[in-house]
């Protein structure tokens, strides 16, 4: 049982000490630089090639780093900062990578200087909560009823993005989409559920401009007999399942001996007076729709018809569950336990209506819906996916707002405010900490600097200018506006960023700059492949329980 172990020690392969820092260093420097271009309003686009052969035309730094495929696991680590940042606040993500890829860079010097990671990374935490208190002090809370001010701050937060130039439309849109579907849970808190109670409907053909919030829900299902169930019904009655309406076959096989030739017309009877009864116990509630998760068998179909009900089979659980939030109505389990209570009556319309060569079903006009679909029109499909990631970030946005409505200022103002709190904080600081923590005050300034740099101004009188005018720490509100590269107060432009955003971001960075600063040792356990043209094993070799790691599993 020994070998599997010498095997492993045979592979090992060890680099250590600031070599390992300083390939880390490198491989989060090569990340930030890949997505650097495409940070503020007159970023580049990338197209991105996937293995399928697909394109994907987006300047959104999350989906590009998705795309990625690095071999450094420093590099790797650092695309994970922008997924959680994606999750956590749905925005941010490309400042995220650029902020923790300078606060690497700055570290570097030090590393040369044999200061010890753990110094550093002190300094990074003692900088990170300074930096966290400065937001507090300069951030502004705003009225979340004021419509005006919402659709300006969700507009300055993609506004970097492709969409801006259709002025309001994807703001408008996803500020009707979140107060929808906000749920107030007592004590002044909303909870907002972007992902389970919005969804996103991209149908190609029409405009842009078409693309709207339905109060209520659109699913991809057509009626199952459209000659003979109506498809228009004002003010339905609604009933939704997630059991079969058909007779159920056994579990494992069942085997029945029939005798005599009435046998055979019982066994028929029984079924249809089973079916038969499942649909009387629906039908005395009187509904216009019935939906179900399940199946529905043509004899059900039958007595709806002939009842005048319409109904929809197979549909999916999360699309049911959206329904059930916009009309009111009860999912049930088994047809005999339905009551009055179970039916929805919130819904204005039911209507199936063909766009391009799909039937679609609205279930719209509801009265208090709390789940709600995006319907987005747009000429193709690569223009319909960009406008669906530049939605989820304003969804993100407004949600951020709703929970915690305070603001910051955009354009790279509150970044610099930051460093010139901090270079001013540094003097007080005693000993060996003093200079990482100034240095981790200067890196806050690759934020405005990658700003201007990409809208084509002079990088370092632009730079130069701004840092004069936060050198005394009271002109908060003074940054760069990305579309000109104009040095301006952010509260005239109305350029701002959400705090929770914001904070997350500086969390984010600094604490995964800390952590790649921490490692000291790289220790990878793959065996190496062969050289092409070294003799093969030729015996057969026999696998034990340690190889199943390596890579060799198949012998070349």
């Amino acid at each position: 049982m020994h070998a599997p172990v010498l095997v492993l020690k045979d592979s090992l392969k060890r680099e250590s000490g600031s070599k390992v820092h300083h390939a880390n260093i490198q491989a989060s420097k090569a990340v930030a630089d890949i997505i650097r271009t495409t940070l503020g309003p007159r970023s580049m686009l990338k197209m991105l090639l996937d293995a399928a052969g697909g394109i994907v035309v987006t300047n959104d730094g999350n989906a590009i780093l998705r795309e990625l495929d690095v071999a450094h696991p420093a590099a790797k680590s650092m695309i994970e900062l922008s997924r959680t940042q994606d999750e956590e606040v749905g925005d941010g993500t490309t400042s995220v990578i650029v902020l923790a890829g300078e606060m690497l860079h700055v570290a570097e010097a030090f590393i040369d200087k044999n200061y010890h990671p753990t110094v550093i990374c002190r300094a990074y935490n003692k900088a990170l909560e300074d930096a966290i208190a400065v937001l507090d002090k300069i951030a502004m809370t705003i009225d979340v009823k004021d419509r005006a001010t919402m659709l300006g701050l969700v507009k300055s937060c993609i506004g970097t993005k492709f969409t801006s130039q259709f002025g309001d439309l994807i703001a408008d849109l996803a500020i009707d989409a979140t107060t929808i579907v906000g749920v107030e849970l007592g004590q002044g808190l909303r909870e907002v559920d972007i992902k389970k109670y919005i969804k996103v409907e991209k149908v190609p053909g029409g405009q842009l401009e078409d693309s709207k919030v339905l109060k209520g829900v659109m699913i991809n299902k057509d009626v199952v007999a459209p000659g003979k169930m109506r498809r228009k019904i004002v003010n339905p009655r609604i009933i939704l399942l997630d059991s079969p309406l058909e007779y159920k076959k056994g579990e494992n096989q069942t085997n029945a001996e029939l005798l005599k030739e009435e046998d055979w017309s019982v066994l028929l009877k029984m079924e249809e007076e089973y079916i038969e009864n499942l649909c009387a116990q629906i039908l005395k509630f009187k509904p216009d729709l019935v939906i179900t998760e399940k199946g529905l068998s043509d004899l059900a179909c039958h007595y709806f018809s002939k009842a005048g009900v319409s109904a929809i089979r197979r549909l999916r659980k999360t699309d049911n569950n959206r329904i059930a939030k916009a009309s009111g109505a009860v999912i049930v389990n088994r047809p005999d336990e339905l009551q009055e209570s179970d039916v929805g009556t919130g819904a204005g319309l039911f209507e199936v209506r063909k766009i391009g060569d799909e039937f679609f079903a609205f279930i719209v006009d509801c009265k208090d819906p709390k789940a709600c679909t995006i319907l987005l029109r747009g000429a193709s499909k690569d223009l319909l996916n960009e406008v669906e990631r530049n939605l989820q970030d304003a969804m993100s946005v407004a949600r951020n707002i709703i929970k915690n409505p305070k603001l910051v200022p955009g354009g790279g103002a509150t970044e610099l405010t930051v460093s010139a709190m901090l270079k001013q904080k540094s003097s007080s600081i005693e000993g060996i900490e003093k200079w990482p923590y100034e240095a981790a005050a200067i890196a806050f300034e690759a934020i405005p600097r990658t700003l201007a740099q990409n809208c084509g101004v002079n990088v370092i009188r632009t730079m130069t200018a701004l840092q004069g005018k936060h050198g005394n720490g009271e002109n908060a509100w003074i940054g760069i506006d990305g579309n000109t590269g104009e040095i301006t107060d952010m509260k005239e432009r109305k350029i701002w960023d959400s705090y929770t955003v914001k904070a997350q971001a500086f969390k984010t960075a600094i604490e995964a700059a800390c952590m790649l600063l921490r490692i000291d040792d790289i220790v990878s356990g793959i065996k190496k492949k062969q050289a092409p043209g070294a003799q093969g094993p030729s015996k057969p070799t026999i696998e034990q329980e340690g190889d199943a790691d390596n890579e060799n599993m198949i012998p070349e």
